[in-house]
């Protein structure tokens, strides 16, 4: 048997290439118009060549399909030639339907994309009334991921709009060295795009957004429509405060409407996990939580698991990065363990995950256990939940079914799959995903599967907490395709699209 030459592969990367640059172009003036373009639930927009090529690859690693740029250039190239109103489309998955249907019947791109698309096609209503003012409050990690989530998400400036961020002044030197952590980050890689400063109005224009920096010390103290800002969602990424009467002091300051806090909040407050109790908030709610990345990372998992075989019990580990809530050397902490250098130890500490569950899905209230170990890693953590099912089954009924609900559910945005024997855990740096599910590491055993689930505690967090900020503003974009996704798994066989 021969072997392959340079003749056989290159030629056809070459093409391949030039396809995903000539795509380019269209999904950019498509998401200036509010048109978001996405393949398999992964984002197209504001990517490299070799980005968009890779998303292929993983569609062919994946779906088990032979998508590849030949095929989805004709469906881009057909939906960029209409007069699409704002919406949500999966070229991948409009791709994979177009090939299935042509195999029994001839229709062009052209003809299926117009049918697909009839809904929106002239359909200009703006995915919200009118632009929503955000305003970040603390500007440590998790702030200044999310305000690389908001600057990239500002497409035609209607949606969500990051208007200021309220900080403790520290020295006169403060605003430059804020934008130059924005700008470099040893974990996230530099920012995608332009950032200068304005010293004198106390600005960062980032991509074109005039970002309003406030110093302040205490949340009641701000007056936001000084400066232009009004009926405006905090999101307090502080931790300071998580209950009702601490966070409620943003709502005494003029111009804020409501607010969300990045943590587990406490008392009343609603903890909300995108794409699982998003239904329990409304407009007329002022004060959420977004529960914590872990439990983000496990409550997709675990309801996708419960709805299909049944939860008896179980135990949840989570091998977590560290956080700057540790010492770097050994130092005083208030919790046991936590004042152990982070980057030397692996530490045992508690973790409010397995608890927090229940009050996410009540069905599984008593039913898990929980600890963690922080880990010498600045990022991406793994959760492993050994559960215990009402009924046997085994290693490739369970990943088949959770690599089908990764690409066609209600949870696609926050469940992904992979099967590579090779991964770690900085190869999920960046993962818009609230948890990764590795089926290779996958075991079971008559009734007892052990899971592993890998989350980027930082990047695939913000990514759930702006999807619930997008919900609660308003935002809803039409979703193409649109159909019952074609799981065959009951409730969860629907559209994603939070």
């Amino acid at each position: 048997m021969a072997l392959p030459s340079l003749d056989d592969y290159f030629p056809d990367w070459k093409e391949r290439e030039a396809l995903a640059e000539a795509m380019i172009p269209m999904i950019g003036t498509l998401y200036r118009n509010n048109v978001v373009m996405y393949c398999y639930g992964r984002a197209l927009y504001n990517q490299s060549v070799t980005s968009i090529m890779g998303i292929h690859r993983f569609v062919r690693d994946v779906v088990h399909n032979e998508l590849s740029e030949f095929e989805s250039f004709p469906i881009l190239e057909a939906l960029s030639e209409l007069d699409l109103g704002p919406c949500h489309v999966d070229v991948g998955k409009l791709t994979a339907h177009f090939m299935e249907e042509s195999k029994t019947q001839e229709m062009t791109p052209e003809e299926f994309v117009k049918r697909e698309c009839n809904g929106v096609i002239g359909r200009h209503v703006p995915p919200i009334e009118k632009p929503q003012d955000v305003v970040l409050y603390g500007f440590g990690r998790v702030g200044r991921v999310l305000a690389r989530l908001l600057i990239e998400k500002t497409g035609s400036g209607t949606q969500l709009r990051l208007r200021g961020v309220v900080v403790r002044k520290h020295d006169d030197d403060d605003l430059l060295k804020r934008a130059s952590l924005l700008r470099h980050d040893s974990v996230h890689g530099p920012f995608e795009g332009t950032i200068r400063i304005d010293p004198e109005h106390n600005c960062i224009i980032a991509n074109g957004n005039v970002i309003r920096f406030i110093n302040a010390d205490h949340p009641a103290e701000v007056n936001y429509e000084q400066y232009g800002i009004h009926d405006a969602i905090v999101i307090d990424n502080t931790g300071a405060w998580r209950d009702e009467n601490g966070l409620g002091q943003h709502l005494k300051s003029k111009g804020v409407s409501r607010v969300i806090v990045t943590a587990p909040a406490k008392g009343k407050i609603k903890n909300i996990v995108s794409g699982i109790n998003s239904h329990l908030f409304s407009r007329d709610d002022t004060v959420l939580g977004t529960a914590s990345c872990t439990t983000n990372a496990i409550v997709p998992v675990l309801k996708a698991m419960n709805d299909h075989f049944g939860i008896v019990h179980g135990h949840l580990e989570t091998v977590h990065a560290y956080t700057p809530d540790q010492k770097l050397l050994d130092n005083y902490h208030k919790k046991s363990r936590r004042g152990r250098s982070a980057a030397l130890n692996m530490v045992i500490t508690e973790t409010g995950a397995s608890s927090a569950v229940s009050q996410v899905l009540p069905e599984l209230a008593d039913k898990l256990t929980g600890n963690a170990i922080r880990v010498p890693t600045p990022d991406v953590s793994l959760a492993i939940l050994n559960l215990t099912l009402t009924r046997a089954t085994d290693k490739d009924e369970v990943n088949e079914y959770l690599r089908t609900i990764s690409l066609d559910s209600s949870l696609q945005r926050q469940i992904d799959f992979t099967e590579s024997p090779e991964v770690v855990s900085s190869d999920f740096i960046g993962s818009r995903h609230a948890g990764i599910i590795d089926g290779e590491a996958t075991i079971v055993a008559s009734n007892r599967a052990v899971l592993y689930v890998w989350y980027d505690n930082e990047f695939g967090f913000c990514c759930q907490v702006i999807r619930v900020v997008q919900k609660w503003a308003g935002i809803s974009y039409p979703l193409i395709p649109g159909d019952v996704a074609r799981t065959g798994f009951g409730d969860l066989a629907v559209a994603a699209g939070s």
